[in-house]
C-alpha cells in the first residue's frame, strides 16, 4: 500500500516522459491522472490504517549507501505526520492533474507538462516519507529541480526563464544551510536516522559545539541551520523573493507549488524535527519571530498588488508565516492542521484564479477585469468559498486552523508568542481586506476589459470545475472534521475521526493503548492522533493552554476578518475610487508596500550587481587575460611569433643559406674546442 501511494506518480512520470510521443498527449494525460487517482485513493486508505489502527511503520526498501561504519537505508517512514502529508500531497496533486487537462488544452507540450507534475509529486512524497536526513535532502532537492522545470515550462518567455533561475538560486542559498545542518547533525548525533537522533536529543540538551571558532549550543546550531533551509523552501522573510515570481509558470504549477507541496516542505521539516527543536528554545524563538514578521510583511504587500495570482501568492507567504510561528510556540499540531486546510483553500483559490484567467483570454491584471460574476457564476461561488476560508470566517476550514494558531501564540505567554499573536491579528485584518479586494475588483463593478475579451468570457470546462468542487469541499469541511483529532491533544484522540468514516466500525479495548511500561520515564506529551510523530515537552504544551485563553482572544480574529471584508466593500463597492485617493495620500507607505518593501531592489544592489561585476572580472581578466592569455592563447601567440621569425630566414637567396651554414659550422667547432678544454 505504501509503495502504491508513493511510487505510482513516479511510474506516471516515467511513462509520460519517456513514451509521451508514442502515446500522445491524451495517453500521457491518462497515465499521469490514473496514477495520481490511484495514489490519492491509496493514501486515504493508508491514512485510516495508520491512524485508526495505530499502525505507524517504517518500510525498509534497500540499503542506499554504505561507507565504513556509516550506512543509510532507503526507507518509507509512514507515521501519523507522514500519513497526513501523503494525503494532502496526493489529493491536491490529483486535482491539479485533472484541472491541467482543461487548462493546458491548447499547449503543444502537454505530455511533458503532465510528466513534470508527476515528478514534482513523487519528489515531495520522497521528502515526507523519509526516514533520515539524507533521504529528506534527496526529496528536497528533487522538489527544487522539478519546480525549476515547471516554473520555466513556458521557456519561450524570458520572464519565465528568469523566474525559474531566481527560484533555483534563492533556494540553493537556503539549501546550503540545510546541508550544513545535516552535516552538523551527523557530527553531533553520529547518525542521520531520525529515531537515533530523537533518542539522543535529551542527552545532548546541554552539549556545546565548536562552530567557526565559537562554542555554541549544539542543538540550537542544528535547528537554526535546518531552519535556514526551511526559510528557502517555505519563502520566509529574507528568502521569499522567488515566490511571487514563480507565478510566471502555468496556473496549475502555482497551485501545486504554493498549496500542498514545495512551500510546505519547510513546515514539515521543523515539525518532523520537533524532538530536537524542543531542546533549542532560542531556535524556537527565532522561528516564531521570523514567522510573525513574514505573516505581517506579506500581508502588507498583498494589499497593493494588481496581478490576481501575485495577490494569492503573497497570501500564501503570509499563511506560511502563521504555520511557522505556530511551530515556534511548539504548537506543531496546529501548524500541520493549518497546512492541511490551507492546501485545500489555497489550491482552490489558485485554480479559481486560473479559471478566471482562462475566461478572460489570459488576462491577469485585476484592473482590466470586473463585471464578470454573472458570466462565470460557478467560478465566482467557488472563489467566495476559498476566500471565506482564507479570511477565517466561521465555519470554514481556515477559521478553525488559523484561530488555534493565534490562540496558541497567545497561550505561550512569552514575548515572542505575544508578538506573533498581534502580528497575526494585523495580518488577519489585511488578509480579509485583500481577499475581498480581489473578489470585488475581479467580479464586480463595471467591466474594464475591452469588448472583444468580454464577448469571449465563458465558464471553464467540467474537467476544471470538478477539481475546484473537490477542493471547495475540503475548504468547507476539513476544519470542522479534523479540529478535534489534530489540535485537541489526548482529549481529541480518535473520537473526532469517527465523524469522517460513517461506515467504519472500530472495536478496540480502551485499555490496550495505555498498556505501556509502567516504570518507563515519559518526558514527552503524548497525543492521541499524532502518536510519536510529534513530540512536545510538557512545559511547552501551548495547544493545551490554547483552549483556555480569554474569550476576547478567540473572538478577535473573527472580528478582524469581518472588519476587513467590510472595509473592502466600502472602498471598492460602496465608495469606489476612494482607495485610489487613499493610496495617493499614503504615498510613501503605499510605494513601500507596492514595491514589496524594496527587497528585490536591495538584493539587486547588494548581491546581483556585485555578482555580475565579480563574474565579469573573472571572465574578462581572470579567464581571458590571465588563464587564456598565459595559457593556450598565450602559447599559441608565442608559437606564432617564433614561427613568423623563423619564416623570415627563408629568403630564397643562396648566399644567405651559405652564410648560415658557415656560421653554424663555426659555432659547432667553437663549442667542441671549448668542451675539449683548449
Amino acid at each position: 500500500m505504501e509503495i502504491l501511494a508513493v511510487f505510482t506518480p513516479l511510474l506516471g512520470f516515467l511513462l509520460a516522459f519517456l513514451f509521451g510521443k508514442q502515446m500522445g498527449d491524451r495517453g500521457a494525460q491518462f497515465v499521469t491522472c490514473a496514477g495520481m487517482s490511484v495514489a490519492a485513493f491509496v493514501s486515504v486508505v493508508l491514512f485510516f490504517d495508520v491512524v485508526f489502527d495505530s499502525d505507524p511503520r517504517t518500510i525498509q526498501l534497500a540499503t542506499w549507501m554504505t561507507a565504513g561504519d556509516f550506512s543509510v537505508n532507503w526507507a518509507l517512514r509512514v507515521d501519523q505526520l507522514a500519513a497526513v502529508m501523503i494525503c494532502v500531497v496526493n489529493i491536491v496533486s490529483a486535482c491539479v492533474h485533472f484541472y491541467s487537462i482543461g487548462y493546458m488544452a491548447h499547449d503543444s507540450c502537454r505530455a511533458r507538462f503532465m510528466s513534470y507534475l508527476s515528478l514534482f509529486t513523487f519528489a515531495m512524497l520522497m521528502l515526507v516519507t523519509s526516514d533520515n536526513l539524507l533521504q529528506l535532502f534527496f526529496g528536497w532537492e528533487g522538489v527544487g529541480v522539478a519546480s525549476y522545470l515547471l516554473i520555466g515550462f513556458w521557456n519561450h518567455k524570458h520572464s519565465a526563464n528568469a523566474a525559474a533561475v531566481k527560484a533555483f538560486i534563492v533556494n540553493r542559498m537556503g539549501d546550503f544551510g540545510l546541508a550544513l545542518g545535516v552535516m552538523s547533525a551527523f557530527v553531533i548525533f553520529g547518525s542521520v536516522q531520525f529515531d537515533a537522533m530523537f533518542e539522543k536529543a535529551p542527552e545532548l540538551a546541554e552539549v556545546n559545539f565548536m562552530f567557526m571558532g565559537h562554542s555554541v549550543h549544539a542543538l540550537t546550531l542544528i535547528c537554526l541551520l535546518l531552519f535556514i533551509g526551511a526559510c528557502g523552501k517555505s519563502a520566509q522573510l529574507g528568502l521569499h523573493t522567488w515566490l511571487p515570481d514563480a507565478m510566471e509558470g502555468p496556473t496549475p504549477v502555482s497551485a501545486l507549488i504554493h498549496a500542498a507541496t514545495m512551500v510546505t516542505a519547510g513546515v514539515f521539516l521543523v515539525a518532523r524535527m520537533s524532538p530536537v527543536f524542543e531542546y533549542a528554545p532560542f531556535a524556537l524563538e527565532v522561528v516564531t519571530v521570523v514567522g510573525a514578521l513574514t505573516a505581517f510583511v506579506a500581508a502588507t504587500i498583498g494589499l497593493t498588488q494588481f496581478d490576481i495570482k501575485r495577490v494569492i501568492a503573497y497570501s500564501t507567504m503570509s499563511q506560511l508565516g502563521y504555520m511557522f510561528f505556530a511551530l515556534g510556540v511548539s504548537a506543531y499540531g496546529a501548524a500541520i492542521f493549518h497546512l492541511m486546510t490551507h492546501a485545500f483553500f489555497k489550491a482552490l483559490l489558485f485554480l479559481g484564479a486560473g479559471s478566471v484567467i482562462h475566461a478572460m483570454s489570459d488576462e491577469q491584471d485585476m484592473r482590466n477585469m470586473g463585471g464578470i460574476w454573472k458570466l462565470i457564476p460557478t467560478t465566482y461561488v467557488l472563489m467566495w468559498i476559498g476566500s471565506l476560508a482564507l479570511a477565517g470566517i466561521p465555519f470554514f476550514a481556515g477559521y478553525y486552523s488559523k484561530d488555534i494558531i493565534l490562540e496558541s501564540a497567545f497561550a505561550a505567554h512569552s514575548g515572542a508568542g505575544e508578538f506573533a499573536y498581534w502580528m497575526g491579528i494585523a495580518a488577519a485584518l489585511m488578509t480579509a481586506f485583500y481577499s475581498w479586494r480581489l473578489i470585488f475588483m475581479t467580479f464586480h463593478g463595471a467591466p474594464r476589459a475591452d469588448e472583444h475579451v468580454m464577448a469571449h468570457v465563458h465558464e471553464s470546462p467540467p474537467v476544471m470545475i470538478s477539481s475546484l468542487i473537490i477542493l471547495a469541499t475540503g475548504a468547507i469541511f476539513a476544519g470542522a472534521l479534523f479540529y478535534e483529532p489534530f489540535v485537541a491533544g489526548d482529549t481529541g484522540g480518535h473520537e473526532g475521526l469517527q465523524i469522517i468514516s460513517h461506515e467504519i466500525e472500530i472495536e478496540r479495548e480502551v485499555e490496550a493503548p495505555v498498556v505501556e511500561e509502567e516504570h518507563e520515564e515519559n518526558i514527552w506529551n503524548r497525543f492521541g492522533f499524532w502518536g510519536e510523530s510529534l513530540k512536545v515537552l510538557p512545559e511547552h504544551d501551548t495547544l493545551a493552554a490554547a483552549h483556555h485563553v480569554p474569550e476576547w482572544v478567540k473572538l478577535l480574529p473573527t472580528f478582524m476578518g469581518v472588519l476587513g471584508i467590510f472595509l473592502a466593500w466600502v472602498l471598492y463597492i460602496k465608495r469606489a475610487g476612494v482607495a485610489t485617493r487613499i493610496a495617493a495620500v499614503a504615498g510613501p507607505l503605499h510605494r513601500l508596500f507596492f514595491h514589496k518593501w524594496y527587497f528585490d531592489e536591495l538584493y539587486e544592489t547588494l548581491f546581483v550587481r556585485n555578482a555580475w561585476r565579480i563574474g565579469r572580472a573573472f571572465s574578462l581578466k581572470g579567464d581571458k587575460q590571465i588563464i587564456d592569455g598565459y595559457g593556450p592563447d598565450g602559447i599559441a601567440a608565442w608559437s606564432q611569433r617564433v614561427a613568423s621569425g623563423i619564416g623570415r630566414l627563408q629568403t630564397g637567396c643562396l648566399y644567405h643559406y651559405a652564410f648560415a651554414m658557415v656560421a653554424g659550422l663555426f659555432g659547432i667547432v667553437t663549442w667542441f674546442f671549448l668542451r675539449a678544454g683548449f
